[in-house]
């Protein structure tokens, strides 16, 4: 079955720009995803993967009474933000929350798993 794994964090708290602030820092989380995704892809497992830009660049679009509103930032107001995705090929759900435990971002942030909803 396959599962998205969301992850969630604070901008404020490991910020997109980490890397112009504290270089160290941003070299050891990009390690540590790095690791985690080469695990992943050898266990074969995973289908995709994305980290997304800042909140600052998203936009939302609603559509109320035929007419299109956009809305800049994310579609609700949270302390998290959604940083990027895992989409993994897992036998059981539980498989998928083991997976989601070794994500970094799991140390400061969330990983919201998702089963991926088929149609026939």
């Amino acid at each position: 079955m396959e599962y998205l794994l969301l992850i969630y964090g604070d901008e404020k708290v490991v910020p997109q720009d980490e890397s112009k602030s504290n270089t160290e820092r941003y070299a050891t989380i990009l390690e540590e995803y790095m690791a985690f995704s080469k695990e992943v892809e050898e266990a074969g497992i995973v289908l995709g993967a994305n980290p997304l830009e800042s909140v600052a660049n998203a936009t939302t679009v609603r559509v109320r009474d035929g007419k299109t509103q956009t809305t800049d930032g994310p579609f609700a107001e949270t302390k998290e933000q959604l940083a990027g995705y895992y989409l993994l090929d897992c036998e059981t759900e539980e498989e998928a929350l083991k997976w989601a435990a070794k994500i970094p971002g799991a140390k400061w942030g969330s990983i919201e798993v998702r089963p991926i909803m088929k149609f026939e």
